[in-house]
């Protein structure tokens, strides 16, 4: 029997407008009222998926920013962290200001940022159909280097870098790599997103990865949780679509791959289920855990 189920948000729980399909919330609750704990594990920051949470009942942990950290929603506290720092972030600054490439900066609460482009505009976009006190803050800074410079109560939990041009992407990536001890994802393919507008939908397309410290990832967050439950691996099913899941997806009892995963998460996990617009995460629990 499985007693921890790990669902990643972007590309797997959510279709592409975003959303959770009714039929898929039902099959995550009936897991929790038979003892399942459920927890969310997304690059995104505390904010944008503590609302998800509390709305499937999932509410104890979640892991937010691939692994940096665990938030107890029970006690309304960080429970495990690993930051970068803030000479790390300044250095990943540095090289994309000087590259004229995109960025976002993860903290806690909100993303940092200079304009509304790729990531962030879908996080806008979203913040439309969600209260006030629900959305996710985005920050907009005219010069974010010197921002955090002089912030001194910051916590960083990614970098993303984002950009149009494969070519100009895989030279900037090689450059971020000489930062010391960070891990940078190797991301070889185009993010793909639709964003409503009105009642258009737009189709945005670039080359996106993720920057953490160093072995920051969602397992060894979940390693936290299986320990403070008293739950072993083979009683865990872990469910992605990108490679920000493969670790958990190769170390859990039953690694669960989404219809439209890259092709190394397909190589990598047990099974292989529907895509998000095809409510694969509804599958898996129907077919491995409301069983």
């Amino acid at each position: 029997m499985y007693k921890l189920v790990a669902i990643d948000l972007d590309g797997t729980l959510l279709n592409s407008y975003g959303e959770v399909s009714e039929n898929t919330k039902e099959e995550i609750k009936k897991a929790i009222e038979n003892g399942v704990e459920v927890v969310l594990a997304s690059g995104r920051p505390i904010s944008s998926v503590e609302d998800l949470a509390n709305e499937l009942q999932a509410n104890h942990y979640l892991i937010s920013g691939n692994g940096a950290i665990v938030y107890d929603m029970y006690k309304k506290e960080v429970v495990y962290d690993k930051f970068l720092s803030k000479e790390q972030v300044l250095n990943i600054v540095k090289i994309c200001e000087e590259n004229s490439i995109y960025y976002n900066i993860y903290t806690e609460n909100e993303v940092l940022t200079k304009s509304l482009n790729y990531n962030t505009l879908f996080y806008y976009s979203e913040n439309t159909h969600k209260q006030e006190e629900k959305r996710t803050n985005i920050n907009i800074l005219t010069d974010v280097y010197d921002y955090i410079l002089k912030s001194n109560d910051q916590k960083y939990l990614k970098v993303t870098v984002c950009d149009q041009s494969q070519i100009v992407f895989a030279s900037i990536i090689k450059k971020l790599r000489t930062i010391n001890d960070i891990d940078v994802l190797d991301v070889a393919h185009m993010s793909k997103k639709i964003i409503k507008s009105g009642t258009e939908e737009v189709l945005v397309e670039y080359c996106y990865t993720e920057i953490t410290n160093k072995n920051v990832n969602k397992w060894t967050a979940l390693e936290y949780i299986m320990k403070e439950k008293n739950i072993d691996r083979s009683e865990v099913v872990a469910i992605g679509d990108n490679i920000n899941d493969k670790e958990m997806i190769e170390e859990a009892g039953l690694g669960v791959a989404m219809g439209n995963s890259t092709p190394v998460i397909k190589e990598v996990a047990n099974v292989e289920v529907g895509t998000n617009n095809e409510e694969g995460v509804r599958e898996t629990f129907q077919k491995y855990i409301n069983v």
